[in-house]
């Protein structure tokens, strides 16, 4: 009999572990000729959502639970918890129900029928109209730009078939892009849109910081467009500003008592070339950064507690 494994990732989600894992069992249950397991994997929350894990835990052993030493941000510890799964798939979802259970038994016969990615596509959405939209600009600018196709408003929710988890546990990358290593593959992805809700409880952990982090690692990580771009702007405005200042020499030289051209178009100069130039080191340091990172070879979680994975 075939296990299904379900990963769900939780950061401060007391308010809705209890009610995504009954929601999650109800879905698995129907499928009686599987056999199941529930995983939390927590990133060291601050809030009672490890002891209402705890309490889960102890009342079913097919729930179990990985307790992270520290949080590792939003992308690395749900990356290892997929290739800490046994069964023979795991399906990745969030705790606050933006991405419903009830899809799992359609994950699960597109998977029976040959496809080893099955992934949920956002067609819609109850969020913020301006964080949709702002995402789905991400989304097209990557889709467009990066060396591996990425997909539009694909965020990890899905089912991964075991012979994709053995890829990703092969991998030697400290700092995994899930999105990206999903691209990169080449695999026959199935693609299930799906109108996502809002948050059932609670208050989302992503904020600005942790946004531009994943748009940053993900645009350095999968595009040579953002350093291209900084090397022909950089280019142009070198250009551009020889152009000006010699229109602005012979200009002073045919009118040398009535233009006052060194007290204003000199301080111009120097402000634009030191605000270029930290915009752009700012943009190679973004870069410098993903290096140091790849060649650290830091692990991607260490882990404080299991819970249940002794059980049968």
């Amino acid at each position: 009999m075939k296990t299904i494994s379900v990963l769900i990732p939780t950061y401060n989600e007391e308010d809705n572990v209890e009610a995504i894992a009954q929601a999650v069992i109800e879905q698995l249950e129907k499928l009686d000729q599987y056999n199941y397991t529930l995983t939390f994997i927590d990133n060291d929350s601050q809030d009672s959502t490890r002891e209402k894990i705890r309490g889960l835990c102890s009342a079913n052993p097919k729930i179990r639970a990985i307790f992270n030493a520290k949080n590792y941000g939003q992308f690395n510890s749900p990356y290892y918890g997929i290739t800490q799964m046994d069964g023979d798939c795991c399906i990745c979802m969030v705790a606050d129900f933006q991405e419903p259970p009830e899809m799992i038994p359609e994950l699960v016969e597109w998977w029976e029928k040959g496809y080893k990615l099955v992934l949920g596509q956002k067609q819609s959405s109850d969020e913020s109209k301006i964080v949709y939209r702002a995402r789905g600009m991400y989304y097209k600018f990557m889709k467009k730009r990066a060396s591996a196709k990425f997909m539009e408003q694909v965020t990890g929710f899905g089912l991964y078939d075991r012979s994709f988890i053995d890829i990703m546990k092969s991998l030697d990358d400290p700092r995994p892009f899930l999105r990206g290593v999903i691209a990169e593959m080449g695999y026959n992805i199935k693609i299930i849109p799906f109108n996502q809700p809002k948050r059932r409880a609670g208050k989302s952990s992503n904020n600005f910081a942790k946004l531009y982090d994943g748009a940053m690692q993900s645009i350095t990580g999968y595009t040579k467009y953002a350093i291209r771009f900084a090397t022909f702007l950089g280019l142009g405005l070198t250009i551009v500003a020889s152009v000006c200042l010699a229109i602005c020499l012979g200009y002073k030289c045919v009118h040398w008592d009535t233009f006052p051209i060194w007290n204003y178009f000199l301080t111009l100069i120097v402000f634009l070339a030191v605000s270029v130039e930290l915009f752009f080191l700012g943009l190679v340091g973004e870069y410098v950064l993903d290096i140091r990172d790849q060649v650290r070879k830091r692990p991607l979680v260490i882990e404080a507690e299991r819970i249940n994975f002794d059980k049968p």
